[in-house]
């Protein structure tokens, strides 16, 4: 159930993001193809941060403690770009502009599923409690 709350999160900070940015586009027609591509895409998004963020972490770690975690937001940027790629390849019709556009949806995306994440018991708290 959890994973479906998260999905939902990272689909609504998507669309916030679509929303705020010019630079990121849904071309979709109809309002359930747009609630279908942002939820694709967001599932595109948390396959890509599950699998690749790992790796570009790892590979960027002098950088990130460098910058004491800045850096963390071209890492997010970077993943919005291959999101944005991968969803193009599927033809879902979701692009981002640029760099900067993505560092701006970054920015976006991570304060907002941080609030709605805020929500969601954490697995290990409810371990503690019983």
């Amino acid at each position: 159930m959890r994973w479906l709350f998260r999905l939902l999160a990272n689909a609504t900070a998507l669309a916030v993001a679509t929303f705020l940015l010019s630079g990121i586009t849904l071309t979709a027609s109809s309002t359930r193809d747009k609630i279908l591509a942002l939820l694709l895409v967001a599932l595109i998004f948390g396959v890509l941060n599950a699998v690749v963020k790992p790796i570009f972490k790892f590979v960027t770690a002098p950088a990130v403690l460098l910058t004491l975690g800045l850096f963390l937001i071209v890492i997010n940027g970077c993943m919005l770009l291959l999101t944005s790629w991968v969803a193009g390849k599927v033809d879902l019709g979701w692009h981002v502009g640029g760099f900067l556009t993505a560092l701006a949806g970054a920015l976006i995306v991570s304060i907002v599923s941080f609030m709605l994440n805020a929500f969601v018991p954490d697995r290990d708290e409810r371990r503690r409690r019983v």
